[in-house]
């Protein structure tokens, strides 16, 4: 046995992926007793396929999560509000360097990364492709969605590896602050005028299921859980997580006043989870195989971003090839 795992699930297990099983065994056993690993150590095909395509979708969500806010910088309302969004949506590029940071120890470059995201290869959040069509909208972005957000990264900080679980965990920090930013704002919109309440239930309604599509569709659909939570990249099922959204924010919206677009969420007595409507997952799979209210406009602004700041880097890799070594 190797914590959990026996020896011939190990040897079906690298029959199924076509790995050394001896090798296997040993980067099981030691995700099973709890250690990191690290770039320079030896990982299936599989585990660093996966790695990467969760970290660079990760990567890319915070990028193009970015673009729905930054539309409303120059529209905040006030000064000090004005100057809080923009801190956030630089937090929110900032986290993109560390997760391609961390996706490129795998093997996969920043160019090469990029390149999938514009060509459609590459996927990121469903929840980014919606418009943000009032200044309320931006506040349940901050508030649900980076709720939405923190349940999973924090989640996932205490998985298998090393530098991922290292940026999450620099990032969960960050994103407490963007938290607090959003609650601040839904507060002061819930507890306004009647336009203001009515403006920022009205975004809640937008919002409600692309948040409950964020955590990916139910278990049983879910095409990657099985293997991701045995190796720890993931390490709590998507429902679990939705349950866990439930739990802790849908009281702190009810305590506001606002009514959640959900005649089915209930607390079950008997099973003690909630239940509630299944969201449209049809509309889940149109959005994230690009046919989305806004797929294609978010995509032409960061195509846009690439083309307009290719000089930088040429100027950079030109500067380097003609820099001279100190020593």
């Amino acid at each position: 046995m190797y914590g959990s795992v026996s020896i011939i699930d190990i040897e079906n297990s690298a029959k199924m992926l076509e790995e050394d099983p001896i090798l296997l065994a040993r980067f099981e056993g030691k995700i099973q007793n709890g250690e990191k690993i690290e770039p320079h150590d030896w990982m299936p095909k599989d585990y660093r396929r996966q790695l990467i395509r969760m970290i660079e979708q990760h990567a890319h969500s915070e990028i193009i999560g970015a673009l729905p806010e930054g539309t409303w910088i120059t529209r905040a309302p006030g000064f000090r509000r004005k100057m809080a969004l923009m801190a956030k949506v630089q937090d929110e590029s900032g986290h993109a360097q560390l997760l391609y940071n961390a996706a490129e120890t795998l093997g996969k470059t920043r160019e090469e990364m990029i390149n999938d995201l514009i060509i459609g290869k590459s996927k990121y959040s469903n929840v980014f492709n919606y418009p943000a069509k009032t200044w309320a909208d931006t506040a349940v972005i901050a508030w649900l969605i980076d709720a939405s957000a923190i349940i999973n990264q924090v989640t996932n900080s205490k998985g298998s590896y090393g530098p991922y679980c290292r940026a999450l965990e620099r990032i969960c920090m960050e994103e407490s602050f963007h938290l607090r930013y959003g609650y601040d704002n839904v507060v002061t919109l819930a507890t306004g005028t009647p336009k203001q309440r009515e403006m920022v239930q009205e975004a809640l309604n937008r919002w409600w299921q692309p948040i409950m599509h964020f955590f990916g569709p139910p278990d049983k659909a879910s095409v990657h859980s099985e293997i991701l939570m045995r190796w720890k990249v993931k390490m709590a099922s998507n429902d679990d997580m939705r349950q866990q959204f439930f739990n802790q924010y849908v009281p702190k919206i009810l305590e506001l006043g606002l009514s959640i677009p959900d005649k089915g969420l209930m607390k079950n007595k008997e099973t003690g989870k909630w239940d509630f409507s299944d969201p449209d997952w049809n509309e889940f799979f149109e959005v994230i195989k690009g046919n989305g209210p806004c797929n294609k406009e978010r995509i032409a602004v960061r195509r846009m971003a690439e083309e307009q700041g290719a000089w930088v880097r040429r100027a950079l890799k030109k500067t380097n090839a003609y820099t001279v070594p100190l020593s």
